[in-house]
């Protein structure tokens, strides 16, 4: 790929990572920072690297391929810290979001060593290089990191994170950009489970997507959808490839497709880069990485850009077992537009078409009819209006005993679980016992171990005096033998003496 010309994106295959050739000195190696894309420019600012928080504000041109650092000039504020003292206006900071509004750049929430109890608001101007920390009202969020901030027209959506005593967050806020109030939202039907470093994306104006995070020991690869009209969760059946859970991921959406890219359980990083439907709630794996690749580490981020009037996405950084800061892109290969899928619980659903089937019943008068003055329009007659009413009302009767028959089937399934949970329990039980039983003979084996081995030491003590003992045998035996010879030199003597006197005797 030519470094020379600014058309190198043409160049590229579409669905494929590239990592750029980038020229000029890189910005540290790092994770959990805040990037985004503007006007053809990637914006780089924070994150950590060996647990010290950055503090500094990058720009990668994606044109010419360079990055260059920019100074950011700091306007004085009066919001104070935890301790007391001023705010920094621009600290060094982990864990936060960044978001484009207009032509301004919004830093939200986050960790730094000098922080406000609750979320700290600041904007950057990427032309003038100016920073502020802007005073908000209303309802402000605690402080936190491992939030998701979602821009929704004029108001931004905070979800979850884990504040700086460690708690996590499932909690829904919204700030309005207008008048810079925080408002607390309250939401129905079962929320996500606590959670942070998880991703979330926008649907047809509508809809806010969930996906994956953790808690302090369980990794989440689940998918949650809250309804922004009527504050309704819901966690929609997905189809498709099954993807591992995961979290310091990050996401995208191009044409009403989230591309989601990196993450990891803290054992390995994610290798492939996903792509969701978010009309059709289709996974699909789009590549994959081997190993320990930059595009599947942890704190990784991913922006969109248009570049020729094409869309690519731009990741930075990341965290496996190493730092990194190398730029991928991938030319992201058209896709057919579809119109947005409106989400409706079962609960929803069932309880609109109630409604419409009573208030048919309570009110036929009301039903409009067609205009009397149109000369061309046909009046329905009463008999043929009751008959489809009459169809309606069987339908909803069918669709009743439907979800009746559902009930009666997941009321089974959750008995039999139930049944499967007792049976489960009783088997812990008994496990346990068997442990404890094992536990106590291993503690009897440890012990004839023990006893044993000083038996081993003392044998091996009594081998090690061997030699001296052999040596005492040969001792003794040699004196044996010297005494066996003396006995004998004085038998022989005593035989010769008394010899010599007989014969003395006799002659």
């Amino acid at each position: 790929m030519g470094t020379d010309s600014q058309s190198w994106y043409k160049e590229l295959n579409y669905d494929e990572w590239v990592a750029l050739p980038v020229s000029g000195q890189r910005p540290a190696a790092r994770y959990k920072h805040a990037a985004t894309v503007l006007d053809e420019n990637l914006y780089v600012t924070g994150g950590s690297r060996n647990g010290r928080y950055l503090s500094d504000f990058q720009v990668f041109d994606l044109k010419n391929l360079t990055w260059s650092t920019i100074k950011v000039n700091m306007e004085a504020n009066d919001v104070e810290s935890k301790g007391g003292s001023r705010l920094e206006v621009f600290p060094a900071i982990s864990g936060h979001s960044m978001i484009q509004w207009g032509k301004r750049l919004l830093l939200l929430a986050g960790l730094s060593k000098n922080m406000s109890d609750r979320v700290t608001v600041r904007f950057i101007d990427p032309e003038s290089h100016n920073c502020i920390v802007v005073e908000t009202f209303g309802n402000v969020p605690v402080a936190r990191s491992g939030q998701s901030v979602t821009l929704f027209g004029s108001k931004l959506i905070m979800f979850g994170g884990e504040d700086w005593n460690r708690r996590l967050l499932n909690d829904v806020h919204v700030l309005d950009l207008e008048t810079m109030t925080w408002s607390a939202i309250e939401t129905t039907q079962t929320p996500p489970a606590p959670r942070f470093d998880h991703i979330a994306a926008l649907h047809a104006e509508r809809y806010l997507f969930i996906f994956g995070g953790c808690s302090h020991s369980v990794f989440f690869n689940d998918i949650h959808v809250l309804d922004l009209e009527t504050m309704e969760w819901s966690q929609p059946q997905m189809q498709g490839d099954l993807v591992n859970a995961r979290a310091g991921h990050a996401g995208v959406v191009v044409d009403g497709n989230w591309f989601v890219v990196g993450g990891g359980d803290n054992k390995s990083g994610a290798l492939e880069t996903i792509v969701i439907n978010m009309s059709k709630l289709v996974v699909s794996v789009l590549t994959s990485v081997k190993g320990r690749d930059p595009l599947a580490s942890e704190g990784i981020s991913i922006s969109s850009a248009s570049l020729g009037g094409e869309s690519f996405l731009v990741t930075f950084g990341g965290y496996n077992g190493k730092y990194y800061n190398e730029v991928f892109v991938m030319r992201v290969k058209p896709r057919d537009s579809l119109h947005p899928k409106i989400l409706q619980s079962p609960a929803a659903a069932a309880a609109a078409a109630s409604v419409t089937a009573a208030f048919a019943l309570a009110n036929p008068e009301t039903v409009d009819f067609a205009d009397k003055e149109d000369s061309n329009s046909k009046v329905i007659p009463v008999d043929t209006y009751q008959q489809n009413l009459s169809a309606e009302i069987n339908s909803i009767g069918e669709e009743k005993k439907a979800l009746e028959l559902s009930l009666s089937e997941f009321t089974a399934e959750t008995s039999a679980l139930r049944t499967k949970l007792e049976e489960a329990n009783g088997n812990y039980a008994e496990l346990s016992k068997e442990l404890h039983s094992v536990q106590g003979q291993l503690a009897a084996e440890r012990s004839r171990c023990t006893k044993l081995e000083a038996q081993i030491g003392e044998l091996r003590k009594m081998l090690e005096s061997m030699p001296s003992l052999e040596q005492e045998v040969q001792a003794l035996r040699t004196e044996k033998s010297a005494f066996e010879r003396d006995i004998e030199i004085s038998t022989q003597v005593q035989r010769q003496r008394s010899g010599g006197i007989w014969k003395w005797a006799t002659g």
